[in-house]
């Protein structure tokens, strides 16, 4: 059986985590293979499913450029041997995760963590499945704890700061209001592992009907802890007691740099399909984004002693940017704006207020002022 169970079936896990643990797998350093679950019920989510239960796994093509050499390859991801629906297999979920499972990956996009007012404690009694991913982890791991309560390490990959311990958090919120009992409070806060980490991929499309293509650059930088399951080792990924520093270059540079250019492709009405590529090929665009990382941005990382890995990092950014084989398009960047532009904005305006800088950050808090 698979010791990994994954939430999520988006293209970026596809291009990332599964990928790592599928070259993982080749040189006998993985965990094992993946189950994946998928929880929504269209045509399109089953069609999905079936793909991914074929036995030949599915694509991933790298495009870019990578130490100055055009890269365009295709690899093939076997690292996931099995997929399940949520609604039709939640009782075989329940035995995994009471079982034989490990770790647990999760990447449930922009509205993954949101909490439903129609799960309650009633659902750890009947075969219903609960509505949000929260939720279905506290009646996934109360199974496991009455089963037999062993340890398990979950791997969120939201792009959420800290996302272990909001994740966590979210989790014992809900056993509480249930009414849960304090052993299990016990086993969620101090026996699982939740881990914070950082996921760094530009993914810009998806095959049909399972795949992805992607940048060559890939990251996943993982803060240590001790007793937790890594599925795989990888020399893409960081095991750091400094995770912070990574999210701070992620955020401030290349999600801030994204959401930008997506503020302006909105507030200009400019064309639907319009690209990351074409929109830096525009020289009042690029201008601007130049503009707002070295007068907005890296005067915080020059206070707090990063300049050179911040410009170091900022240069990987702009040769990405600049990625002539991935069509990035703005107009899936600005899906969800107004919440991203909180996250990736107000922590370098409060950052930069906090390190007394007398800088006037006046594009970024134009751009958030927008929205009140």
């Amino acid at each position: 059986m698979n010791p990994i169970l994954q939430f999520g079936t988006s293209r970026f896990l596809q291009a990332h985590a599964d990928l790592f643990v599928g070259e993982a797998l080749d040189s006998g350093d993985a965990l094992g293979c993946i189950t994946i679950v998928q929880t929504s019920d269209s045509v399109e989510s089953a069609r999905r499913v079936a793909a991914f239960n074929r036995s030949e796994g599915f694509p991933v093509r790298i495009r870019g450029w990578q130490d100055g050499a055009a890269i365009d390859v295709e690899q093939r991801v076997t690292s996931v041997t099995e997929a399940l629906q949520a609604n039709r297999d939640w009782r075989l979920i329940l035995k995994r995760v009471a079982g034989e499972v490990q770790v647990i990956l999760s990447n449930t996009a922009d509205q993954g963590y949101k909490l439903s007012d129609t799960d309650n404690v009633a659902l750890l009694e009947t075969d219903e499945v609960p509505v949000s991913f929260p939720a279905k982890l506290v009646v996934l791991l109360y199974a496991r704890f009455k089963h037999n309560a062993a340890p398990i390490t979950l791997f969120p990959c939201e792009l959420v700061t800290r996302n272990g311990d909001f994740l966590r958090g979210l989790v014992t919120t809900l056993a509480r209001q249930w009414n849960l009992s304090a052993g299990f409070l016990t086993y969620l806060e101090h026996e699982c592992i939740w881990v914070n980490s950082l996921v760094d991929r530009i993914v810009s499309e998806s095959i049909e009907p399972v795949g992805a293509v992607a940048e060559p650059y890939a990251l996943w930088v993982i803060e240590n802890q001790q007793k937790m399951t890594l599925p795989c080792r990888h020399p893409k990924m960081i095991v750091t007691d400094n995770l912070e520093r990574y999210e701070r270059l992620k955020l401030f540079l290349l999600n801030l740099g994204h959401s930008y250019l997506a503020e302006q492709w909105l507030l200009c009405a400019r064309p639907a399909n319009e690209t990351v590529l074409q929109a830096m090929s525009d020289a009042y665009l690029s201008t601007q984004l130049e503009a707002v990382w070295e007068e907005e941005v890296l005067p915080v990382f020059v206070a707090l002693g990063e300049e050179s890995v911040a410009r170091s990092y900022l240069t990987q950014v702009r040769e990405r940017f600049l990625n002539p084989f991935l069509a990035h398009r703005l107009s899936d960047i600005a899906q969800n704006h107004v919440e991203k532009k909180k996250r990736r904005f107000e922590p370098v305006l409060t950052l930069a207020n906090g390190l007394g800088l007398s800088i006037q950050q006046a594009r970024l808090r134009t751009a958030l002022a927008g929205d009140k």
